[in-house]
């Protein structure tokens, strides 16, 4: 039986715990949040949604004071929220927030982690009294039917019920309002029903849940209401039978989609010659036997939500991380991945944190170019050579139109778009066989981004074999030959021909694949 088929559905009357009206968020510019209104009931359980970008996780930060809002009205629990909030304060509301990173104390039992900062004293004195704090756990732990001791160190403890114990923690802290973050990403089937029966369990407590995830499957069993953010606006508050996957799919895109619109059209490559071969690939918690191969001149996207493996896969690939078992052949060679044999051998990677891992910012967009060719800058002792490197970053520079054209400007001064051209041009300069791009264009304007589409659409056709990786449903079906789906480590659906919907990948990403849920 679905968890949608169980009673009780809405939450308990019309009594709101919060309501906000008209907030706005901006950057220095960006308007993150415009006008969203966003209400929840006393005991409900409420899905955010929409797709990265929308918004929902600065609703978030201002809800629980994290960042402040521009303009708007909030009322928690009839109590007005100033402008200036902060996390303290909405933890003294009742505001808990759970997210994918968990925030417990490693070394630490769960009654300690629990408990902390308010640990019961002994009488009179500034010593914590150990056994009155276990009990108080352990009764806690028994109310709700957990699987845990009080005593159980954390690192011992698997990821399901780790995030027990947040949410043992914000109920000590008579949470009223609990948000859940992707909170199934990292948890196997069975894991996830036993959070569904938590949940449904804090409801029938009155706690409010506010459930933000890309699974359209529990987003539609779970909840009471549903709200749609789009590019930063609220599309639609959804109640009852109104809520479906397909029409909140339907809502997060933004329009109807049909198979005749103008989107990329497929086109098989596979009677070229095979660059990249991939079999049966494995890490425990991550891959789950993905097979694959990559033809030359072929753009060959991957879709899926957040704890997909898309990241983990190409980082595999690439020799950053180990992988258990499976088969690489590069070239037609068996292949051991290392990133030292990858830069050798005209395999270039672009990370998904462009200002963490693909950058260095203090220093010049030369030092930055030079650092995958060493080996094309270094003379006969080894010894760098500066004209040749500078020769080198003026190349990548006028390839890619870098601005300000400045070989010598730091990369950390330059814009969004600039510094991800200098991730790009980087590999572009060398002997380029295949190219990885972890979300080619996040966090860069529409003009920056329009020159990354066409960099990699003339890398295919000189050849290249390139992956690209993105969140940004136009953009993967605008750019991709071919669209890999995965989802829970593994394909769950593969696009081959034809034109290929956004609504399609985000059906299949979201595990509904033909009518049924994956």
């Amino acid at each position: 039986m679905s968890l949608r088929d169980t009673p009780a559905r809405g939450g308990a009357g019309g009594d709101l715990l919060l309501d906000c009206r008209g907030i706005d968020k901006n950057y220095n510019g960006p308007q993150v949040l415009s006008q969203v209104d966003f209400s929840l009931r006393r005991g409900e359980i409420h899905a955010l949604v929409g797709e990265n970008g929308a918004g929902k996780s600065t609703l978030i930060k201002i809800l629980t004071g994290i960042t402040p809002r521009n303009a708007g009205r909030i009322v928690f629990n009839g109590q007005e929220v100033p402008v200036e909030h902060s996390k303290t304060a909405s933890e003294k509301l009742g505001i808990a927030v759970i997210y994918q990173e968990l925030s417990l104390i490693h070394g630490m039992t769960v009654a300690q982690n629990i408990f902390l900062t308010k640990e019961p004293l002994l009488p009179g004195l500034p010593v914590i009294d150990v056994r009155k704090m276990n009990a108080l756990a352990q009764a806690m732990i028994g109310k709700y039917g957990f699987d845990l001791k009080a005593t159980d160190v954390i690192d011992t403890l698997p990821i399901a019920q780790r995030q027990t114990v947040e949410i043992l923690k914000a109920l000590s802290n008579q949470a009223a309002l609990m948000i859940m973050d992707e909170p199934t990403s990292s948890l196997t089937a069975t894991e996830s029903e036993r959070l569904f029966k938590i949940i449904r369990l804090l409801k029938s407590e009155g706690i409010t849940v506010v459930y933000i995830s890309h699974r359209m499957e529990e987003v539609y069993d779970l909840s009471d209401r549903v709200t749609v953010l789009r590019d930063g606006k609220l599309v639609a508050v959804l109640e009852g039978e109104a809520i479906s996957p397909a029409g909140i799919i339907r809502l997060m895109i933004g329009r109807e989609l049909t198979a005749d619109e103008s989107h990329h059209q497929m086109v098989n490559k596979k009677d070229r010659e095979v660059v990249l071969d991939v079999a049966d690939l494995r890490s425990a918690g991550k891959l789950d036997g993905i097979s694959f191969t990559l033809h030359r001149g072929e753009v060959l996207g991957f879709g899926g939500l957040v704890g997909s493996g898309r990241t983990e896969l190409m980082r595999a690939i690439y020799g950053i991380d180990p992988f258990d078992s499976g088969r690489i052949r590069y070239l037609g060679q068996p292949y051991a991945p290392t990133v030292e044999k990858s830069i050798a051998g005209g395999f270039g990677f672009v990370p998904e944190e462009r200002r963490l891992q693909g950058i260095m910012g203090a220093i010049s967009i030369t030092g930055n170019i030079g650092v995958p060719n060493l080996d094309a800058m270094a003379g006969a002792l080894g010894v760098v050579d500066g004209a040749k490197e500078l020769e080198l970053a003026q190349r990548a520079i006028t390839l890619l139109n870098v601005r300000p054209a400045d070989p010598d400007a730091p990369v950390g001064t330059l814009s969004g778009g600039n510094q991800q051209k200098v991730v790009v041009g980087k590999w572009l300069i060398r002997d380029l066989k295949l190219l990885i791009v972890d979300e080619p264009t996040v966090g860069i304007d529409i003009g920056a981004k329009e020159e990354m589409y066409q960099t990699i659409e003339r890398l295919s056709q000189q050849g290249v074999a390139v992956i690209v990786i993105s969140s940004d449903l136009p953009e993967l079906t605008r750019l991709s030959d071919r669209i890999i789906v995965l989802r829970k480590g593994r394909i769950i659906k593969e696009f081959t021909h034809g034109v290929v919907t956004e609504e399609e990948v985000l059906r299949a990403a979201s595990g509904l694949v033909d009518g049924s849920v994956q």
